[in-house]
């Protein structure tokens, strides 16, 4: 009894240890997923900043000049913009 005991205890360990091995490889992978997210966001505002800087000539305005000068076109824009840009429409 004492012997079929012991088998139990020490499979109850190894299942442990699995399943710490098994959580620790799902928290790295969702960090990893979240990582290679933020990279790509970071990597895309990046671009669109330096777009904004190209085409609005915006490389020598502050964060605040700059905010104000989008808010000032941002309604024309968004009214005016062709409809294969507008977010709403699903992608073909």
């Amino acid at each position: 009894m004492a012997n079929q005991y012991e088998k139990l205890v020490a499979q109850k360990a190894r299942l442990k240890d699995k399943m710490d091995r098994e959580d620790f490889k799902l928290r790295q992978s969702k960090y990893y997923e979240n990582r290679q997210a933020h990279k790509a966001r970071s990597r895309r505002l990046i671009q669109k900043g330096a777009l904004l800087e190209k085409y609005f000539q915006a490389d020598k305005l502050s964060v605040e000049q700059t905010e104000d000068l989008l808010k000032m076109f941002a309604d024309y824009v968004n009214a005016h913009k062709p409809s294969k840009l507008k977010n709403d429409q699903p992608n073909s």
